[in-house]
């Protein structure tokens, strides 16, 4: 079957700043590829980030590099192998099951025959920042059941406490985004301890994460830069007690249902994680997160505005996507 595809870059702007350990944005940017059979069209939505060496122009060129392809019949299945992991397959893996879906008029949960998805409380993500704006941050989401703290390094013994102190109720994960070493390893994880922390995601560099294998776990520590897809599991066996899918690591939603498959099969425990995009990056990301420990798909509530039928947020819960939206 022919199809057509159209592929867009657009800007969301966030509300205030987004501070990790890497760096501020004060923008989304995303790419959505768009695929056509004539009379239907599937959607779907990527970050490309550059942690991992992509760029917006790279990402969309990768994706407009496939138009021959999908003239010529290419279909989800054959995308995996024709090209790598990341966030250029993820827009198209997406499109394709959108496309899958409204030509069946059966949702994307049916076609992979998966239960229908449920609400799931997601974690609210507070950025980087002095321990004083970070408590003050905290204190405004303080009746949410999970918050995401984002560390930074030096000065995080004294920024975890005063998130504790700012939201006493509130169930605590942190995400030091590779700025730990393994100096302060065991004091940060004693502080989380402290503070009942629940999760620690990536604490060490992904090249430097050896001296986990060496380290008491007393909270569960969880993989992000040091995981990808399902080829970069086994190496984790040993370090890591969870692993972080995001779906434009994982190259879409076909390699990351066969991710959390094999994740789960190794012992881990899994999170569900997103980049800061519009609920369309979300929607898919929604039925893998039903399987997880930990869900983080709050994106689109540290944007200024979403897209049209956007996911629903109510208190702590995200809502399965609409079919208007996708799937």
């Amino acid at each position: 079957m022919t199809r057509a595809l159209n592929v867009r870059t657009e800007t969301w702007p966030i509300s205030g700043a987004f501070t990790i350990a890497r760096g501020a944005k004060t923008e989304a940017l995303v790419v959505v590829a768009e695929i056509n059979d004539g009379a239907i069209t599937g959607r779907g939505e990527c970050v490309p980030y550059a942690r991992y060496g992509e760029t917006v122009a790279g990402v969309a060129a990768a994706i407009e590099s496939m138009r021959g392809a999908l003239a010529d019949g290419l279909d989800r299945n054959a995308l995996q192998g024709a090209m790598p992991a990341g966030a250029a397959r993820n827009a198209l893996d997406c499109a394709f099951w959108d496309l899958e879906a409204k030509t069946a008029r059966r949702p994307v949960h049916a076609l992979a025959d998966l239960p229908e998805p449920r609400a799931l409380v997601t974690a609210y993500t507070i950025s980087l920042g002095t321990p004083e704006a970070m408590a003050a941050a905290t204190a405004l989401a303080a009746t949410r059941k999970l918050l995401k703290i984002k560390l930074g390094g030096e000065g995080d013994v004294a920024r975890i406490r005063a998130v504790r102190a700012a939201a006493p109720d509130a169930e605590l994960i942190v995400d030091a985004n590779e700025a730990w070493s393994p100096e302060n390893l065991a004091e940060n994880l004693s502080a989380c301890a402290a503070a009942g922390v629940t999760l620690v995601e990536q604490p060490l560099p992904a090249g430097d994460d050896d001296a986990l294998a060496d380290t008491t776990r007393t909270i569960p520590v969880c993989a992000d830069e040091s995981v990808h897809d399902r080829a970069s599991l086994g190496k984790l066996v040993g370090r890591y007690d969870a692993v972080n899918i995001k779906l434009d690591k994982t190259g879409g939603l076909t390699e990351a249902f066969g991710m959390a498959r094999e994740a789960e099969r190794l012992g881990f425990s899994l999170m569900v994680g997103c980049m800061v995009a519009t609920s369309l990056s979300m929607a898919p990301a929604m039925l893998v997160a039903q399987r997880a420990r930990v869900v983080d798909l709050d994106g689109p509530l540290l944007l200024a505005r979403d897209r049209d039928n956007a996911l629903r947020y109510q208190d702590s819960l995200v809502y399965p996507a609409d079919a208007a939206l996708w799937g």
